[in-house]
């Protein structure tokens, strides 16, 4: 019997096979969850050559591997930064499972990237309704579904505690998600949800590769040098994978962290050390 057995969950950002989102449905529906995955499925507009995001083809895709963990496992499209979206995205979920136990907020990004004060402040608000709006609205719509002693797990980012050049608008939503996180630990605590949050370090995605692209250009070094010379900072001297931030998750979701609410973990290779 896998840990998440009988359980049922919601993940958003997750149609990307090389993604963190989906690595984490994948390795919920291993552990025997039912899955619902969630994802943009179309362009974010006004913003030029910005990591391509997912479509319609992905989610089903996502869905149809998800399903050869022998688990019921579905697709919605979902905007996140539209509340009249997350109320249909709510309602697939309601008609698919009723109430269901763990909630993965894991759509966000960093369209507009540029220095503060270069930053179209349509960037920035944009910025923090991915990061952080998104979040809220989901949590606030989906929250009365959740059955008591839910999971819900917040994706912000090691970003969100030590500044970037160039992220500023990403690094304020990702701190901002993670204060979110702990008022809703203290807020939903009566019905004991439990609600925490990740903090990814330098992680190997398609969002990842884009970021580095354009630092390895600012340091005038090729993709393949930056990469060494990231991995080479960090105290582990590797860079991680997806299925380094899905096992933690994992974790978060099970009942092995029953004791556990409130919390903002690194998953940094020992790049973040905290008290």
């Amino acid at each position: 019997m896998g840990r998440l057995e009988g359980k049922k969950a919601l993940v958003t950002g997750a149609a990307k096979r090389t993604g963190i989102g989906f690595a984490i449905a994948q390795k919920f529906a291993s552990e025997g969850a039912d899955v619902i995955v969630a994802d943009l499925a179309k362009p974010i507009e006004g913003f030029q050559g910005y990591v391509r995001t997912s479509d319609a083809g992905d989610l089903e895709n996502a869905a149809r591997e998800l399903g050869k963990f022998g688990v019921m496992a579905a697709s919605v499209s979902v905007d996140i930064t539209d509340p009249e979206s997350i109320k249909a995205m709510a309602k697939v979920v309601a008609e698919r499972f009723g109430k269901f136990d763990l909630l993965v907020n894991n759509a966000g990004g960093s369209p507009g990237t540029s220095t503060l004060l270069a930053m179209e402040e349509k960037a920035w608000f944009y910025n923090f309704d991915l990061n952080l709006h998104g979040a809220f609205r989901v949590i606030r719509e989906v929250a009365p579904r959740l059955n008591d002693g839910a999971s819900i797990i917040n994706m912000a980012s090691r970003a969100g505690k030590v500044p970037s050049a160039f992220l500023g608008a990403y690094c304020a939503s990702k701190a901002a998600l993670i204060m979110m996180t702990k008022v809703f630990a203290l807020e939903l605590s009566p019905r004991k949800i439990r609600v925490n949050a990740v903090c990814p370090g330098q992680i190997v995605t398609e969002l990842g590769l884009w970021g580095w692209k354009l630092k390895a250009f600012a340091e005038k070094l090729s993709e393949e040098e930056y990469h060494k010379a990231l991995a080479d900072r960090l105290p582990l001297k590797k860079l991680g994978a997806p299925e380094d931030v899905a096992n933690v998750v994992l974790f978060l979701a099970s009942d092995e962290s029953s004791y556990m609410t409130g919390q903002a973990i690194n998953v940094t290779g020992g790049q973040l050390m905290e008290l």
